[in-house]
């Protein structure tokens, strides 16, 4: 039976998703949840907190709406019509390769946790500078980790999911609905682990009043006006004191 790759994951451009049941208030919602992830605001700074933060709310919306969506009768029926077929298979895969990510994502995100409180605990002591190494080593390890997940990111994006071409646009418009929510799941993994990873900056500021600046307890509107990514910001005045 021919195919052809319907969905390559990378570059990741949503779309909007047409299921047969018009009415139904779910398929509009879906399609403004995709919508919001990749709006020009959020790719224009997709570098920044408030962005990652808002793309990860919107990401949480988007499953939460697939996971109302997939029991509806009309969907449920085409995907037992298919489920042996080789793209059922292709999906599923491509879902637990997610699992995966969220998985190395949460190891990350845990050590990296526990290395900021450790460091809050230092600066709380006004422990010496050469006390941050324990936390430069940490840093060291979690971008490490990230450069290898980014990595594998981008070998899960490059893969192509094939659709037979003689499948009635319900399947196409359900594989498709499918196939943007892995790749706007994986857009947004990589763009909240880019932004934790952060990259090498040069400082001048003395290390302790900017370190103790950038620790202080900020208000949401303070943070989001905020330039430049906090962590990398943190690095370089605490690399600049060592």
């Amino acid at each position: 039976m021919a195919s052809s790759p319907l969905r390559s994951k990378g570059p990741y451009h949503a779309r909007s998703v047409s299921l047969p049941s018009r009415s139904h208030p779910l398929i509009p919602e879906f399609n403004g949840h995709l919508g919001r992830i990749r709006a020009p605001d959020h790719e224009a700074s997709s570098s920044s907190l408030p962005s990652t933060r808002n793309r990860l709310s919107s990401l949480e919306d988007l499953h939460d709406c697939v996971g109302d969506l997939l029991p509806l009768p009309h969907i449920e029926h085409a995907l037992a019509k298919e489920h042996d077929e080789t793209w059922v298979d292709e999906v599923v895969d491509g879902y637990l390769r997610l699992l995966d990510v969220c998985s190395t994502a949460k190891d990350i995100f845990s050590r990296m946790k526990q290395a900021v409180q450790d460091l809050l605990s230092m600066l709380r002591r006004r422990r010496d500078a050469n006390d941050f190494q324990g936390y430069l080593a940490s840093r060291k390890m979690v971008k490490k980790a990230i450069k290898k997940s980014l990595k594998d990111l981008k070998s899960i994006k490059n893969k192509n999911t094939f659709l037979p071409k003689d499948k009635d646009s319900k399947t196409v418009a359900i594989f498709s609905m499918l196939t943007e929510v892995e790749a706007a799941t994986l857009a947004v993994f990589e763009s909240l682990l880019s932004y934790v990873g952060g990259t090498k900056v040069q400082l001048r500021q003395k290390s302790w009043s900017l370190v103790s600046k950038l620790m202080q307890h900020k208000s949401a509107e303070s943070q989001d006006e905020a330039n430049g990514n906090e962590l990398e910001k943190l690095d370089g005045a605490l690399k600049a004191g060592r």
